[in-house]
């Protein structure tokens, strides 16, 4: 048997597969492919639709909870803590948007200090213990103005100073129109930092100086910083883009509105006393020591570290010499005020 004669086996291969038949079980492939990714593309959005309602929501609580802090009712009043007599006082704010109260301690003088409570406070302040501030205070003949942020009613949100500045304005106009003659701001905390705020676009000149005791400024990093504080798992970038793009639904200001960028690069005019304990977990010491070494606005200003100092503790641990610089201070401002106004007439 010749087997060059033979012709080859037909094999699986060896002839094409015809085009239309090539074409049907392609249009099969595709048809049974598209039943499978439809549903898989529908799974894939449900999933991050559901992804995006838990993140809004989750942010949604954390801005809430971080701009309606719990408040403590007022627990007394300046005459039943110290025996210093006062009188229940209303003003609104410089924008008129807010009504506010406190109290007012008249001294021997027309020098005041209105007290700029911090962020979960009121005008009493137990921690920092503001009737112990107001009686030294008293002590040295100064008038002293306390009063409760709009925050602490129910329906008051923290907006990290935008609406605060214009309450702390209202304050200051308050004092004014009694005819109170100088006019000091002693801020604790996010009240010093909304001091700063208010003192920035003092367009009057009201402010002759500002004791500074914590002072928090709302930026990007200190909020996220405190935040963290709650969740170490929170991511930065998400976080500030998050609670910066709620707020305003929740407060009606956005926190991106505070204008910690303006405030970090002023040079005030007016005295400044800046204290900060270095182990404070709120509001960083270094930003502190940063910021005041571009105040040469005024030779009265100084800056007080407190090596083992916390967080608003500074006055409850270091009395006596808290007292005797904060008042040496005031003293040195109201004397420098009044030799300026000498010179002027």
């Amino acid at each position: 048997m010749n087997m060059s004669t033979l012709e080859p086996l037909a094999t699986p291969f060896s002839s094409p597969i015809p085009e239309s038949v090539y074409k049907f079980r392609q249009s099969g492939i595709k048809r049974r492919m598209m039943r499978w990714l439809k549903p898989l593309l529908a799974v894939i959005l449900a999933f991050a639709l559901l992804a995006a309602i838990a993140l809004v929501a989750v942010y949604s609580y954390i801005t809430y909870k971080m701009m309606s802090p719990p408040i403590p009712a007022l627990t007394s009043n300046p005459m039943k803590a110290m025996g210093l007599a006062y009188s229940d006082v209303t003003f609104p704010a410089a924008n008129g948007l807010t009504e506010l109260e406190g109290w007012y301690v008249p001294g021997s003088s027309r020098n005041t200090v209105v007290l700029s409570h911090g962020y979960g406070g009121n005008r009493e302040e137990i921690w920092v213990s503001l009737y112990q501030i107001a009686e030294e205070l008293h002590k040295n003949r100064f008038n002293v103005l306390m009063f409760d942020y709009g925050f602490v009613h129910p329906e008051g949100k923290v907006t990290g100073g935008i609406q605060e500045s214009q309450e702390l304005k209202g304050a200051i106009n308050f004092v004014k129109e009694l005819g109170d003659d100088q006019v000091y701001v002693w801020g604790f905390s996010m009240g010093a930092g909304t001091a700063l705020q208010t003192a920035m676009v003092d367009a009057n000149h009201d402010i002759d100086g500002m004791i500074l005791d914590s002072t928090f400024l709302l930026d990007p990093d200190t909020m996220y910083y405190n935040l963290k504080q709650k969740d170490a798992r929170l991511p930065r970038s998400t976080s500030v883009f998050m609670v910066n793009m709620l707020s305003p639904f929740i407060s009606g200001h956005s926190l991106s509105q505070v204008p910690y960028k303006k405030v970090q690069s002023t040079t005030y005019t007016i005295p400044l006393f800046m204290i900060h304990g270095e182990k404070d977990k709120v509001a960083s010491y270094e930003n502190t020591v940063n910021f005041f070494s571009k105040q040469k606005g005024n030779d009265l200003s100084r800056l007080w570290l407190i090596p083992d100092g916390r967080h608003e503790m500074l006055y409850k641990y270091h009395k006596a010499d808290y007292i005797k610089n904060t008042m040496k201070f005031l003293y040195d401002c109201v004397n420098q005020t009044n030799a300026h106004r000498y010179i002027s007439a």
